[in-house]
């Protein structure tokens, strides 16, 4: 039960990091367009960047913290039981693929926050 609520908390602080960035991101794009039309410099624009930058190695992180909670339970089940060890190789595979689109998605869209402002 523990290993589910740790993969869970990863999860959930991926996410959260990807709304941070772009919470973070929003009021600091816009001040920035707003000074840049008075003529001043933009000192909060540097929050865009350090929101996103939080909220990609949170992603990271929580994948990371993911891929190798399930890699181990696999890998200590393997070891159990050898004879099972294409079965659970298998049920492994489309967590794991899953997992890996879901980081794959959260960095592309802290990408296209930095990239879009």
């Amino acid at each position: 039960m523990k290993k589910k609520e740790l993969f869970r908390g990863a999860m959930m602080a991926a996410f959260l990091a990807v709304a941070l960035a772009s919470i973070i991101g929003s009021p600091a794009a816009c001040a920035q367009q707003e000074t840049a039309a008075a003529g001043g410099s933009a000192p909060v624009a540097v929050w865009h960047y350090l929101g996103a930058a939080l909220g990609l190695g949170m992603i990271v992180i929580g994948a990371g913290l993911g891929i190798g909670k399930l890699a181990a339970a696999a890998g200590e089940g393997i070891a159990r039981q050898p004879a099972a060890a294409a079965q659970i190789s298998g049920a492994v595979n489309l967590p794991l693929f899953l997992l890996e689109g879901v980081a794959i998605l959260g960095e592309v869209f802290v990408l296209l926050i930095v990239l879009m402002r």
